[in-house]
């Protein structure tokens, strides 16, 4: 809070993989936001960073351009100010299509950004690469040659850039039949050095040149000369010398080709960076990136990177496409919610995103192993899949947040399942553990311990400490209070089984499962099978006071003992089946008769004069019932009719009586019509719980409700705040913003999740304009 980032309407969809950093560019073709190193984030745009068109007829250069608007002070021997009304872009994550209408030229350039985010695959999304494929139209009746220079600076535009001794080489690899060539640019610093690499491929009719190393200052007019004067580089030979204290060195990499008269011809290059073993901030541990399994620790792969991008890349676009296809071609979703399902999913690569493998020496378990009722020391889907975590957000630099992370799960239980297991290992094993020191907390002013036993954490560390290591119980309030932590994690093992159906995942997890469980029952004061809170709602609204059984952790504990009946059921476990059948019981009687109003649940029992506030989130415990196949029958923990009159209530005022139903749903609402201002949380959307709340209504059959829902909060994002590729955590109705990039808003896959259910399929199958008992979405993005 003491030093939020400003927001900059600039950011485009990110370059890269899953785990092994990203680069930002922006929708104006900038490479402004970099995360090389784990977790932390510059916001630097390095304007030597540029793609260069240079058009070619009968031996002449007719046109040469920085396809840039910008017209920076520097490098003033560029033809720089591209005008911006020659240009368009689009993104659809993981791919963005820039196209450059040349003015007077009678060309069209598109330039598609492709990075290897592929569903289900667990080798090529975690490569740090990324192809730029460029498409060129020659609507003339002569020939043309045209060549794409592509200029990168060696570094990020951090301090280290100038500290003396980087160097760039170039290089030629054939293999497999196939040669690419391009230049490596070794960024020399003692933490986490790395190399960055242009190339292209070598193919008929198509010419590769390079320069190997050139200072991005001054006017840089011999580059500039080199290019325009025959459309190719020098091509020198040799590595450059190590540059000198307080200097930068750049290199430039250009693809030619000839393009007939109404023609069409193509140009390929890639970006790629080979940073294969990582320290984080403390410098404990070294950790290898899960791309080296693949391409070795050695820190020698870039070349090898670009050579596989570079042939496989057409590969990952057919995997692309046929995985988005059936959502693009539904008629029934409208263009926003499309728009919206796939750019959300930036976060999975660019939430300071870390994969790794383990270390042979590891041990996950906590200390307590299998045989005693925990689990293994190195569980199969972290021994073959790797260690997984990401930012709360770019801001908020905890990895794996949990209270954020249920409802961020969908994303990867539905994409990358054994990444969303891994996760779940490394929590089941952290919950074991126990670290007494004393810390004092912010808002109570009291010291208690950092971690008690059996207790889920509130994230597993901070990119400048030593994630894994050290977990962090948040130092907000006392540990003691976060019920909602171990609930989480009972209702995302269920879910997640209920996903992948593992078995073996089930038996793992069932004896923590039941530890946390039984943590939580001391909260059962008087005995009626619900657990009662005392000063703060609970880990996620976690400055919204609450007294006694409230609807959001309430919810989430019948939800619990619904799933542990489930869970002891499958797993033949008598006792705790009886056990939590009879809580489940006897607590579904006590909520209906402390919170239940007619209308919808209280937002606490205490009988305070705010506590019939209405909470948006209050059916989030039903949410993960029906997500996971359970809501009704044996396994019900609320009455349908109160569901229903619970979710009407909340559209009805949450919705439609805040910013004219136009802007999502308020956390806290009055039952005049008015936003409970009773602290900062109440009176704001956030994001990833109106997607959420709209999954939850569209399990429920209220299809239009929940698309209604969810498209107040991509207009105002996406549209009318200008926050593409950084949601924040939440906004308020005056345009109030805080925690941009955050990870809470990828729970938009729980909306697809709902969609894909049986009753979504059964709502979507109906004839246009039937959906169910409500009218179609309107089609007007």
């Amino acid at each position: 809070m003491f030093g939020p980032l400003p927001l900059r309407q600039i950011y485009g969809a990110p370059l890269g993989g899953i785990g092994g950093g990203t680069i930002t560019r922006g929708w104006r073709g900038e490479f402004c936001r970099w995360q090389l190193n784990p977790g932390m984030y510059h916001y630097t745009t390095v304007i030597a960073n540029q793609f260069t068109v240079c058009l070619r007829r009968g031996g002449q250069t007719v046109y040469q351009q920085v396809l840039s608007v910008e017209r920076p002070p520097t490098l003033q021997g560029w033809n720089w100010g591209y005008c911006g009304e020659y240009a368009f872009y689009h993104a659809l994550y993981p791919r963005a299509w820039t196209v450059y209408h040349l003015p007077g030229q009678n060309v069209t350039l598109t330039c598609r950004q492709v990075s290897p985010i592929l569903p289900h695959d667990y080798q090529d999304s975690s490569l740090p690469v990324a192809v730029f494929a460029w498409d060129v139209e020659n609507h003339n009746d002569y020939d043309l040659d045209v060549a794409i220079m592509l200029t990168m600076v060696n570094g990020s535009g951090h301090k280290d850039d100038k500290r003396g001794g980087h160097w760039n080489e170039p290089f030629h690899l054939e293999k497999d039949g196939q040669a690419v060539s391009g230049v490596l640019l070794h960024h020399c610093t003692p933490v986490n050095p790395y190399t960055l690499c242009i190339a292209a491929r070598h193919m008929p009719d198509r010419q590769v040149s390079h320069q190997t190393a050139f200072s991005p200052k001054g006017t840089c007019s011999g580059l500039w000369t080199d290019l325009i004067t025959d459309g190719r580089l020098d091509s020198p030979t040799g590595p450059s010398p190590p540059v000198q204290k307080g200097e930068e060195v750049a290199a430039a990499l250009a693809v030619s080709c000839s393009v007939g008269a109404r023609g069409r011809g193509g140009l390929e290059m890639s970006l790629s960076w080979d940073m294969p073993t990582i320290t984080f901030g403390s410098g404990e541990r070294r950790h290898d990136r899960r791309y080296t399994r693949f391409f070795g620790t050695k820190g020698n792969a870039a070349p090898s990177l670009a050579h596989h991008a570079l042939l496989h890349y057409p590969r990952w676009e057919e995997t692309i496409e046929e995985w988005q296809r059936p959502i693009l071609q539904d008629s029934a979703l409208p263009s926003w919610y499309k728009s919206a399902l796939f750019n959300e999913l930036y976060f999975v690569a660019d939430g300071g995103t870390v994969w790794t493998e383990l270390p042979e020496d590891s041990d996950v378990s906590g200390g307590l192993r299998s045989e005693d009722g925990g689990l293994p020391a190195q569980p199969a889907a972290i021994k073959e899949y790797g260690r997984f975590a990401y930012l709360e957000g770019q801001e908020y630099r905890m990895y794996n947040t949990y209270d954020v992370h249920f409802y961020a799960s969908f994303a990867l239980i539905m994409l990358w399942p054994k990444l969303a297991l891994s996760l779940q290992y490394d929590i089941a094993g952290s919950v074991i553990q126990q670290d007494p020191t004393e810390r004092l907390h912010l808002m109570s002013g009291q010291c208690s311990a950092v971690k008690a036993k059996n207790v889920v954490p509130h994230d597993i560390g901070d990119p400048d400490d030593e994630p894994w290591q050290r977990v962090n119980a948040y130092l907000i309030h006392d540990t003691a209070n976060w019920k909602d932590l171990n609930l989480k994690f009972v209702l995302q093992v269920y879910r997640d089984f209920h996903v992948t159906q593992d078995q073996e995942y089930l038996r793992d997890m069932w004896p923590i499962c039941k530890a946390v469980m039984e943590s939580e029952l001391r909260f059962d004061l008087d005995g009626d099978g619900l657990i009662e809170n005392s000063g703060y709602a609970d880990q996620t609204y976690d400055a919204w006071t609450v007294t006694g059984p409230s609807a959001y952790c309430g919810g989430l504990w019948l939800a619990s003992t619904c799933v542990m009946s489930k869970m002891a059921r499958l797993l033949e476990d008598e006792p705790a089946y009886l056990l939590y059948k009879d809580i489940l019981q006897r607590g579904s009687a006590a909520f209906d008769k402390l919170l239940w109003n007619g209308k919808y649940y209280n937002y606490d029992s205490s009988g305070r004069s705010l506590s019939n506030s209405v909470m948006s989130d209050q059916c989030a415990g039903q949410w993960f019932l029906r997500a996971s196949g359970l809501g009704d029958g044996e396994f019900q923990a609320f009455p349908k009719d109160k569901v229903l009159s619970s979710l009407k209530s909340v559209f009805d005022l949450n919705v439609m009586s805040f910013a004219g139903g136009q802007m999502g749903a308020v956390n806290g609402m009055r039952p005049e019509g008015v936003p409970d201002r009773s602290s900062v949380q109440s009176d704001e959307v956030w994001i990833g719980v109106v997607y959420g709340l709209a999954a939850t209504m569209i399990h429920e059959g209220m299809l239009q409700e929940g698309l209604r829902t969810a498209e107040g909060c991509y207009r105002t994002v996406w549209e009318r705040l200008g926050m593409a590729f950084q949601t924040p955590e939440a906004y308020c109705e005056k345009g109030i913003y805080r925690s941009l990039a955050y990870m809470r808003p990828l729970s938009i896959w729980a909306m697809q999740w709902a969609l894909d259910g049986a009753r979504g399929r059964r709502l979507r199958d109906d004839p246009p304009g039937q959906t169910g008992d409500s009218t179609a979405p309107r089609e007007d993005s």
